[in-house]
């Protein structure tokens, strides 16, 4: 089967989509989209949203249909993981760390690799408008760490080593996507524990963040 991901480097959706890929050690093209590309997705999908998967029977744009589709073997077992009260647990929190997250994260981001000036700025200006300005964001910052912390230590406290698990699954994916951006953020620093847990799942998903860019 010939898999095809267009995505963006930075979007958590996009990224637990690359480490599910990884994780089954499934071949694929990337193909990673300039965030002003309007037409590539909506040629596609009929919506600007990514993570896309084109394959031989046609596209895929949730990211964890795409998983469940890819997981032949059902080693992530989706079916039976989203129905779970773990699942609800973990996308309650990811919910609520989303935001900060993102404040903290956008300013940095868009001088990454993956952003071009033109790119850069239809991404400021579409955020901004949400958000603020991304310079008030970061004299924020503080604030946006300190609202992160307790949400962070509730992971940390699961963690046995995986997510109440001592085997990785699905869940390990959708909160290492959610958190895998605060890297590119220099003020803030991950706990320990939880840094080796995101290391650990780089290694088992054969994950490099910039690998389109600096691989």
């Amino acid at each position: 089967m010939t898999l095809t991901l267009y995505h963006y480097v930075h979007c958590p959706y996009c990224v637990r989509v690359r480490m599910a890929l990884g994780y089954l050690n499934l071949d694929y093209t990337s193909n990673v989209l300039a965030y002003n590309d309007e037409m590539t997705p909506v040629g596609l999908t009929g919506k600007k949203m990514l993570p896309i998967l084109k394959h031989d029977q046609g596209v895929l744009n949730e990211s964890l249909d795409i998983i469940q589709f890819i997981d032949k073997a059902n080693k992530l077992k989706v079916e039976e993981i989203v129905g779970s009260d773990s699942f609800k647990k973990v996308e309650a929190i990811l919910t609520k760390i989303s935001s900060p997250i993102h404040s903290l994260t956008m300013p940095y981001w868009i001088y990454t690799p993956e952003f071009s000036e033109a790119s850069r700025i239809y991404f400021q200006k579409k955020k901004e408008e949400k958000r603020g300005p991304f310079s008030e964001l970061v004299k924020q910052r503080d604030h946006y760490i300190k609202e992160l912390a307790p949400d962070l230590k509730k992971i940390e406290d699961c963690l046995i080593p995986f997510y109440g698990s001592s085997e990785l699954g699905l869940l390990d994916i959708l909160i290492a996507s959610h958190l895998w951006g605060l890297y590119v953020v220099p003020e803030f620093q991950f706990s320990e524990k939880i840094h080796h847990y995101l290391q650990s799942i780089k290694q088992y998903c054969r994950f490099n963040y910039h690998k389109d860019f600096w691989g």
